[in-house]
């Protein structure tokens, strides 16, 4: 017996209740129609006995996604024509409705009442069993017998002309759709052999060697065209008792009806519901432009995903690499050595690694040290890099020249040749077969590839175009899209949220990918999928995506585990110093990770402890010494420092009663970005410590922000003095005994000093009446501070 669905309940502990028209379970019961056992015994006899007949077309991944629905709902499938036939080159519709009627000729033979189920496998997926497909004709024969079931359709075609031919239906469809279709034998045969006269003709065309376009156009719809010249004729129709699934109690063609269905679950088992009919159909078909829904219901359908077990297709067809030194020490997760058992295991095959740094982008240090991480044999990657930023070459050559020796080979393509990135892309590919890869992976700058074994999880995965989902930190921007409009830019799919927000994790079918993707030289050396990525005036992105798209190669998108980010790298601007420390906002994750130090997490926290070395004044960790050392050098590369006098045509009134050396943060074009620091790092600490004060505005505001430079030839001292602020933070940049000595601040009320501040913590004092204070003399080297009044 298979699962019930949602609207079929326990009903105050009564036993089993319904809804009529409502969803059944994949046994096909109905149970809102008492079965007796003969009844329900004959219904499996006769769905034991029903053949899928099918005609192969280009589309490998698709045909493997039909062939295991029928396989997971135990179906007999037979495809027609001799093999190989239909796997490149698509069958015309002469010769398809040819195997048809030689099939169903051989089967009147054997058994004239026998089922069987039509369609052509590319655009189909079963969504049940072969009992829910006898119990709907059963049904349906109660009222009148019906021999041929023909799937409904809401656009009358090829011939628009004929709509108003088509007999009215009260609800639904009227229009049939011969791609897939149920019928006994014996009227079937009937059918084709007695109106096969016009069709012989057409037949014909077959054998001629050039044909006009519009006898090509016919020849594809020679079925519709048999089909709905005998559903026309109401005589015929009865003859042959014929009946069109206009409700989708069966068939559901997804052309035209893409707002009528949605994806429901119920306990292990995921359905398409019809919300239009009220009705789960069991046979579901991209037809038309609909194949990219299709897909996206693929990747639920046929008992692929649910909400209990997450992806069960996701197991299916996984192969395990053999070992290597490089991931020994990898982690697994319980249960999945038992799984690797089951896997094929193969060699360690050769990954061409193409990495684009296309347009200037932040932390591109980290990039490449991710890429060095990579678990996985260094000897069996070609290196392929393409740097078309002149502002970022010299730290790009720089590691090439370093770990060239790593790799099996490395071609280096620099500025200064002149390859556009769409060449450098097609270059990838043919670099790849050149080197008799097993696959190609490409890696944008942009990628930023947290987990060293991507690279071989996304080969166990074992699909031909995989991407690993990566995202930008705390947003729904992603490297991939959930779906496409019909002229191919974005869209976004039902279930993109939950599949980005991790919701739902697995492997998704989808029509667009970037940034990071591998695949397999299968794809390559195939000249009807190779990867091309030029198409009219597309970017390469969406280029390759639309020709894989036309060519029929699924790209999955994995979100089993968690694999890296995404960088935004939009207005980086390479023409200032250290430009990473600009980064805050748009690059949080990344800014955190180099210059938020580590242990300000802790002292954040509401049970840890703050230290304060005189009264009301609080020390605590914020930023690492990297970003000390960046901040003095790109103020000290800007060079405007004031001159300590009272005179300063930065301030409103242009004089400054207690002057420092300084320049401020907004000389820098560093103002917004500082006030976010104050905002996200700052203001945490000083509602932690000084609790009853919220300024009740939001963020922190503070109009003064600069750093201070203290020498003993220029200015080593602060005369004491009250800060105009509710409170001033002091951020120590260099290390008392190093970097300078003496120095320090002095509060005079409470004869308290602090002279021994750690690179990158902050003091954090009142600055009003209480705290008046003094900057204590530098007697050699330099000292830098970065000073803020908050809240004056």
């Amino acid at each position: 017996m298979g699962v019930a669905y949602d609207d079929v309940t326990d009903i105050a502990g009564l036993g089993r209740g319904c809804v009529e028209g409502g969803a059944r379970g994949e046994d096909g019961v109905n149970y809102c129609q008492k079965m007796t056992p003969e009844e329900h015994q004959r219904l499996k006899a006769a769905a034991d006995d029903l053949l899928v007949l099918t005609i192969r077309r280009p589309g490998e991944e698709a045909y493997k996604r039909f062939l295991r629905s029928a396989r997971v709902y135990g179906y007999t499938v037979k495809v027609l024509g001799e093999e190989g036939e239909g796997v490149e080159k698509d069958v015309g519709g002469s010769r398809r409705l040819q195997l048809l009627r030689q099939e169903i000729s051989n089967l009147k033979k054997e058994k004239e009442d026998k089922l069987v189920l039509y369609t052509e496998s590319v655009d189909v997926v079963l969504a049940g069993g072969p009992l829910r497909l006898v119990e709907e004709v059963e049904r349906d024969g109660e009222k009148e017998e019906v021999d041929v079931l023909l799937s409904g359709d809401g656009f009358c075609w090829p011939d628009k002309t004929q709509e108003a031919a088509y007999p009215e239906v009260k609800r639904g469809k009227k229009y049939l759709n011969s791609g897939v279709f149920l019928a006994r034998v014996g009227t079937l045969h009937k059918l084709l052999e007695e109106n096969a006269e016009k069709d012989d003709k057409e037949g014909k065309k077959e054998e001629k060697k050039e044909k006009k376009e519009k006898e090509e156009e016919e020849d594809k719809h020679l079925l519709q065209q048999l089909m709905t010249k005998v559903y026309l004729k109401e005589e015929l129709r009865r003859k042959y008792k014929m009946k069109i699934d206009s409700l989708s109690k069966v068939f559901q063609n997804l052309n035209g009806a893409t707002g009528d269905v949605e994806v429901r679950f119920l306990g292990r088992e995921a359905y398409l519901h019809n919300t239009a009919t009220s009705t789960v159909p069991v046979v579901v078909r991209g037809n038309g432009h609909s194949h990219l829904l299709l897909n996206t219901l693929g990747s639920y359908l046929a008992k692929a995903w649910n909400q209990e077990d997450g992806c069960r297709a996701c197991w299916e067809d996984m192969i395990h690499l053999e070992e290597a030194e490089e991931w020994k020490a990898e982690e697994k997760k319980e249960g999945e050595e038992e799984e690797e058992k089951k896997r094929e295991v193969r060699p360690i095959p050769t990954v061409t690694l193409g990495i684009f740094l296309e347009r200037p982008t932040p932390f591109l240090t980290e990039f490449l040290e991710r890429i060095q991480d990579f678990r996985y044999p260094k000897k069996k990657i070609d290196l392929y890099f393409h740097n078309e930023v002149e502002g970022q070459r010299e730290e790009v050559e720089e590691w090439v020249k370093e770990h060239t020796d790593s790799y099996a080979s490395v071609k280096y393509i620099s500025p200064s040749d002149n390859m556009k990135e769409w060449h450098a892309r097609d270059g990838l590919v043919e670099h790849c077969l050149e080197k008799d890869c097993g696959y190609m992976f490409v890696v944008d700058a942009e990628a930023q590839i947290l987990n060293p074994y991507t690279l071989k999880l996304l080969i166990e995965q074992n699909r031909p175009v995989v991407a690993p989902m990566l995202l930008r930190p705390y947003k729904a921007w992603s490297n991939f899209w959930g779906a496409v409009t019909t002229d191919g830019f974005y869209a976004r799919s039902v279930d993109y949220m939950e599949i980005v927000q991790g919701q739902r994790r697995g492997l998704w079918n989808v029509p667009y990918i970037s940034e990071c993707y591998l695949i397999e030289a299968s794809v390559l050396r195939n000249p009807r999928t190779r990867p091309n990525y030029v198409r009219n005036l597309l970017d390469p992105d969406m280029a390759l995506c639309e020709n894989l798209r036309e060519a029929g190669v699924f790209m999955h998108v994995n979100n089993r585990i968690e694999f890296g980010h995404l960088i935004n790298n939009e207005e980086f601007n390479l023409a200032r110093l250290n430009p990473e420390l600009w980064e805050v906002e748009k690059n949080r994750w990344d800014w955190e990770r180099r210059y938020l130090n580590p242990l300000y997490v802790d002292a954040v926290e509401p049970n840890s402890t703050v230290e304060m070395p005189c009264p009301d004044v609080y020390r605590f960790p914020v930023f690492t010494e990297r970003f000390a050392k960046e901040m003095i050098r790109t103020f000290e590369d800007y060079g405007r420092w004031s001159d300590g006098g009272h005179e300063d045509w930065r301030l409103e009134g242009g004089y400054e009663s207690v002057p420092t050396v300084d320049i401020h943060m907004r000389q820098m074009g560093m103002e917004a970005e500082w006030l976010e620091i104050l905002r996200s790092y700052i203001q945490p600490m000083q509602l932690k410590v000084f609790q009853d004060y919220n300024n009740d505005v939001g963020p922190p505001r503070a109009i003064m922000n600069f750093m201070v430079r203290y020498k003993p030839d220029e200015q080593p001292f602060l005369r004491p003095h009250h800060d105009t602020s509710t409170y001033t933070i002091n951020v120590a940049l260099t290390r008392p005994g190093e970097d300078f000595e003496g120095g320090g601040c002095r509060f005079l009320r409470y004869n308290c000093s602090i002279v021994d501040s750690g690179v990158g913590w902050v003091l954090m004092h009142p600055g009003r009446l209480t705290h008046l204070h003094e900057g204590l003399p530098v007697t050699k080297g330099t000292r830098y501070i970065i000073v803020s009044f908050v809240d004056p």
